[in-house]
């Protein structure tokens, strides 16, 4: 197993990029927001990889961040959710927007990504919410540890406002984006409710 690949960027062609490691070139599969398009020619890179082998056909699929690799090995365990549906997917979501669709059942933003029917997005959801859920936590509780005790308190606020317009009926997203506009930090999650209820009007 090839689990992740450092080199120099040599070509990027349509839907992949070719590394040059030590005189070897491995075409890799990426999503088309993938970071290594983002480099230059001759750039050194790094792609955590995962490995698809089949009877007639051995392929490498590469991201930039190593949470990008794990949901892509969860998508794939999902019924009917191959490799190229996968990055596909990831092509059209940054791996927060497709946590986020998943945990909060959005199926039909998941139709969005190329090639996934309304089944295979409803499959999706049901397979996976539960795991991302967990990532979800696990990744908040990481951000917390890492705050002062006030930062903390305003975080805890902020998840409590979002929550509370989600519960309201707006999307996870559009309560996010309202809550970005207001620039305090030390509110209450009422106060924050409040205010980003002004800039959903």
């Amino acid at each position: 197993m090839i689990g992740f690949v450092r080199g120099i960027l040599a070509e990027k062609g349509n839907g992949s990029v070719m590394i040059d490691v030590n005189g070897i070139g491995y075409e890799i599969f990426v999503p088309a927001n993938s970071g290594a398009y983002m480099a230059e020619e001759g750039q050194e890179v790094m792609l955590y990889t995962a490995m698809q082998v089949r009877e007639d056909d051995v392929s490498l699929y590469g991201f930039s961040r190593k949470g990008e690799l794990d949901a892509f090995k969860k998508l794939i365990t999902v019924s009917g959710v191959g490799a190229k549906a996968g990055i596909s997917i990831l092509s059209a979501f940054t791996l927060e927007q497709l946590q986020e669709a998943v945990v909060f059942e959005d199926a039909k933003s998941l139709t969005k990504a190329n090639g996934i029917g309304k089944k295979t997005a409803e499959r999706i959801v049901l397979e996976l919410k539960d795991k991302f859920a967990v990532e979800d936590q696990q990744d908040g509780m990481q951000a917390v540890q890492g705050m002062t005790a006030d930062e903390a308190g305003a975080a805890g606020g902020r998840a409590e406002a979002i929550a509370a317009l989600i519960a309201l009926g707006y999307t996870r997203g559009e309560a996010s984006s309202a809550l970005a506009q207001v620039k305090e930090t030390d509110l209450t999650a009422e106060d924050y409710i409040k205010k980003a209820l002004k800039n959903l009007f």
